[in-house]
């Protein structure tokens, strides 16, 4: 089933529960890649550039298991995208993640981010784990998040 082929509007419903406190191991897991520009870490552009891969995605035939999308914030500038794909998509930079992978599932406004990141850190630390790189998952426009009264953001950290 493609992206556009739902039953929701935007975003669908997030459940924190399959992803708060686990671990994965992904193994070449699939991903297409793309570029936000941010003002200070707040994105500019995230619409229009989840459009575009959306419109790649579709015109596939792929899907995007989970609807799975990690940011790495690179800078106040830069928020490069990492969104799941099943195959390969043409027209887009396509790569692919391997390791393991520790997730914490955190809820509220975004400008408790700082907060969620210490937890995370010492989370992963009490678990023996060293964070090697960390994304953000940010399951839900603004939008669908105050229409599903949660602001679900998961914290996904390489590590080791």
């Amino acid at each position: 089933m493609a992206s556009s082929e739902t039953n929701f509007e935007c975003c669908p419903p997030f459940d924190p529960i399959l992803w708060d406190d686990q671990t994965f191991t992904w193994e070449n897991k699939r991903f297409i890649c793309d570029k936000v520009c941010t003002l200070f870490y707040m994105p500019l552009n995230f619409g229009r550039v989840m459009k575009r891969l959306d419109r790649r995605v579709n015109a596939s035939g792929a899907t995007m298991p989970d609807w799975l999308c990690l940011s790495d914030h690179t800078s106040k500038w830069n928020m490069d995208l990492y969104l799941a794909v099943d195959k390969e998509v043409s027209g887009v930079e396509n790569t692919t993640l391997s390791g393991k992978f520790y997730t914490k599932v955190y809820e509220g406004p975004f400008r408790d981010t700082g907060k969620w990141c210490k937890d995370y850190e010492s989370l992963a630390a009490a678990k023996g784990y060293t964070i090697k790189k960390w994304f953000m998952w940010y399951t839900t426009c603004p939008k669908c998040a105050k229409k599903y009264g949660k602001n679900y953001v998961v914290v996904v950290g390489q590590v080791e």
